[in-house]
């Protein structure tokens, strides 16, 4: 109930001050994060919460499943082919580099030995569209950065979680199962697309018939289902979120248009939620562990490792100086990395304590940077292309480029930031 309370009394501030957060560097997701500190266990002690708790690891992953999940109603089959030259690029070469470069720092400036920092490099490498919000869900935004970070990191969650496991089995002397991993992956995208798809034959049936309110749960009842699914069938929970997402899009946009405003309401609880309670397990007595050395990382970590890989991803890819740099600055860490820190947590390897503290920190600076420079950059691309800067939250009227193209409406909405 404490914890509950907690949530309502922020939820209502955030309610309250989201116009001003809309329209300059401050974000809720900030507020959230700083409550959740003070409220902890090191601090007030309001909330009592451990890593191993099931409350933590279950909300995060349910934040990441319904942010992947609302992310991929944005972008069906079509929009992906036809935006996937830059998406591409990111994925095939700047992912890589990412872990590379993030490792390398790992092991050289934090003085993890190297399957530690690979660990590390594997757990940081995904990036979240949640704390950059004002970039990917603004209309004045160009299309095509947006789609950019949208399809990439929709993507990239599932494609990290191999890495990392394998690399959690090294570490903790157990074989792994590369068969196994691959038919996770395999039924995860598998899932995301069987269920919506009969799902969908259903619902256009002449059989069958709903009305506006219970059209509108239509996407919560799919969603459900998937999620239900994967976990029984231990299929990879975010391939199967994202890929149900590009099938709904896709195959059903009416579908995506009932569900849009109720599915940004509950992605964006469990999102506050999951930023509330990650705030709860970072104390000053947390954060006062972390040597000198570790800081250094976090730092190096936030400002070199995203921005060099993504800059020489986009060699000659075309894409402006300004969209170019835009790019490399917002890899925002997220929900992504926090499940796979608590993965390592929860697995007891050698070094478990140690690295999670260095995945800690570089979520929780991720989270304030990128949380608190995404409106000023959006309102820059605004005053560059000659447009209004926007004074007001919302987007369900707002008309936006297309993904892929830059006709249609545009990407996920901007939330309460």
């Amino acid at each position: 109930m404490a914890l509950l309370l907690a949530f309502a009394v922020l939820l209502f501030v955030a309610v309250l001050f989201s116009g001003l957060a809309h329209r300059t560097v401050l974000s809720t997701a900030v507020l959230f994060l700083l409550a959740g500190f003070v409220l902890g266990d090191g601090v007030t002690g309001v909330l009592d919460l451990q890593p191993g708790d099931e409350i933590v690891v279950g909300l995060a992953e349910l934040a990441l499943f319904s942010v992947l999940y609302t992310d991929g109603m944005r972008v069906g089959f079509s929009d992906l082919r036809n935006a996937w030259r830059l998406p591409g690029r990111a994925l095939v070469l700047g992912m890589p580099l990412t872990f590379g470069v993030t490792a390398l720092l790992a092991h050289y400036v934090a003085g993890l030995s190297w399957i530690e920092a690979m660990l590390v490099g594997a757990v940081l490498a995904p990036t979240d569209p949640v704390f950059a919000s004002a970039i990917v869900g603004r209309p004045e935004v160009p299309g095509r950065l947006r789609s950019l970070l949208n399809v990439e990191s929709g993507l990239n969650d599932g494609l990290a979680l191999p890495v990392v496991l394998v690399l959690l089995s090294v570490l903790s002397r157990d074989e792994a199962d590369y068969a196994a991993l691959a038919g996770e992956l395999a039924l995860g995208v598998a899932s995301g697309f069987v269920v919506p798809a009969v799902a969908v034959l259903l619902i256009r049936s002449r059989f069958t018939s709903a009305t506006p309110l219970y059209a509108a749960l239509g996407g919560l009842a799919i969603g459900l289902m998937v999620l239900a699914l994967a976990d029984l069938t231990h299929a990879n929970l975010f391939l199967a979120a994202f890929t149900a997402g590009i099938t709904i899009a896709t195959f059903a946009p009416d579908v995506e248009k009932s569900f849009s405003e109720f599915g940004e309401l509950v992605t964006e609880l469990l999102k506050l939620a999951a930023i509330l309670v990650f705030g709860a397990l970072i104390s000053p007595a947390f954060l006062g562990e972390i040597p000198l050395s570790g800081s250094l990382f976090g730092l190096l970590a936030l400002l070199l490792a995203r921005p060099l890989a993504i800059v020489v991803a986009l060699v000659r890819s075309g894409l402006p100086v300004a969209e170019k740099a835009v790019a490399a600055w917002f890899g925002p860490k997220g929900f992504a990395s926090v499940v796979y820190g608590l993965l390592i947590l929860d697995a007891g390897v050698p070094g478990a304590d140690a690295m999670f503290h260095l995945v800690a920190l570089v979520i929780v600076a991720s989270i304030l940077a990128h949380s608190s420079t995404d409106v000023p950059i959006a309102h820059a691309f605004a005053r560059a292309r000659g447009r209004p800067e926007p004074d007001a939250p919302g987007r369900a009227d707002e008309e936006a480029p297309d993904v892929a193209t830059g006709a249609g409406p545009g990407g996920p909405a901007t939330g309460a930031r």
